[in-house]
């Protein structure tokens, strides 16, 4: 065993809810928010750029998210992405539904056989 972590797959339509999280936090550039991603998920997330950025311009595109260029901390152009009123109401449901799926899910786990 080489003592890293597990790294683990992201369900099909959770990337979305989790980007929109990190960008809840504050005004965030796409490198940055794999780089959250990763480190909040000590290590088990992964998210690749073929699958953020893909995420970060189909948010904007539905008025989740805005995006604007500024400096980041390397002093280059980046765009910050930063979450709307629709984004904010977005990732409320969406963590509500998480909520409940996952609840059943451990429920069914649990079931003794």
């Amino acid at each position: 065993m080489t003592g890293e972590s597990p790294k683990s797959d992201l369900l099909q339509g959770t990337l979305d809810m989790l980007v929109l999280k990190v960008v809840a936090l504050g005004p965030v550039h796409g490198y940055a928010i794999a780089q959250r991603l990763q480190q909040m998920s000590k290590d088990v997330l992964q998210v690749q750029q073929g699958s953020l950025y893909p995420a970060l311009h189909r948010l904007e595109k539905r008025g989740w998210l805005r995006a604007q260029w500024a400096a980041s901390e390397t002093g280059r152009e980046a765009r910050f992405y930063t979450l709307t009123k629709l984004g904010r109401k977005q990732l409320d449901e969406q963590s509500e539904n998480w909520d409940r799926l996952s609840a059943v899910i451990t429920s069914i786990l649990r079931t003794a056989e």
